[in-house]
């Protein structure tokens, strides 16, 4: 963002630390704050009588909440939660409402975020009905990879059939078979990209759409 439009909400900016399992913004509840990602992974899901799926992430990349208080709305049906610990800058959502109205540049430059978000979710929506569950976890692994400092991702295992909508047993499977490869490195609570490369042959074309919008309207604005 512009230095202005920094200059108006970094007195209201407050560092805080993000722990798993953390909840952000509850189902149906009002959105109080947003939080600017300095590092961690929030997973966005939905749940029905038949479990819980992840349907979105939000990374370094995102501010969580933006989305529905920007479009009109002050609660969203899904669980907002963090599922990497990391940081983020959290800030009243009206400070930022109110911001938006008054900057023009600001209000673009969020809703072109929404607008990557958006495109995330139905990109997933997308991979989960066509693709098998290996290339779903390759381009998983390689989102959370984005988002993370170094090859180390600490991932919970009981998430991730969770994250991907598919039994147990099925993600156990898939993430031997990776490792068998040489993509990855899994122990317990953590998961290593050995090779990206490899990892992105597998995700067989499910990753990269969102990522090339998110760089064409917001890195390249």
């Amino acid at each position: 963002m512009t230095h202005e439009d920094f200059a108006r909400l970094q007195p209201h900016l407050e560092f805080v630390e993000l722990l798993s399992g953390q909840p952000l913004i509850k189902p149906n509840a009002r959105i109080k704050t947003f939080h600017f990602m300095e590092s961690g992974v929030t997973s966005i899901t939905a749940e029905s009588a038949n479990g819980r799926v992840e349907i979105g992430i939000v990374g370094r990349e995102g501010v969580v909440g933006a989305t529905p208080m920007l479009l009109g709305s002050d609660r969203v049906p899904y669980d907002h939660f963090v599922q990497m610990p990391g940081s983020a800058y959290q800030i009243s959502a009206e400070v930022v409402v109110a911001a938006v109205e008054d900057s023009p540049a600001l209000r673009k430059l969020l809703l072109r975020y929404i607008l990557t978000e958006m495109i995330q979710v139905r990109q997933t929506a997308f991979i989960n009905a066509t693709l098998e569950i290996e290339a779903r976890l390759a381009r998983w692994l390689l989102m959370c990879h984005d988002r993370a400092d170094g090859n180390e991702l600490l991932l919970k295992h009981e998430f991730l059939s969770m994250m991907l909508g598919v039994r147990r047993s099925g993600v156990t499977i898939a993430m031997q078979q990776l490792e068998g490869a040489g993509r990855i490195r899994a122990k317990r609570g953590r998961v290593t990209v050995i090779n990206r490369e490899l990892l992105e042959e597998i995700a067989d074309g499910s990753y990269g759409i969102p990522e090339a919008e998110y760089a064409r309207l917001i890195e390249g604005a």
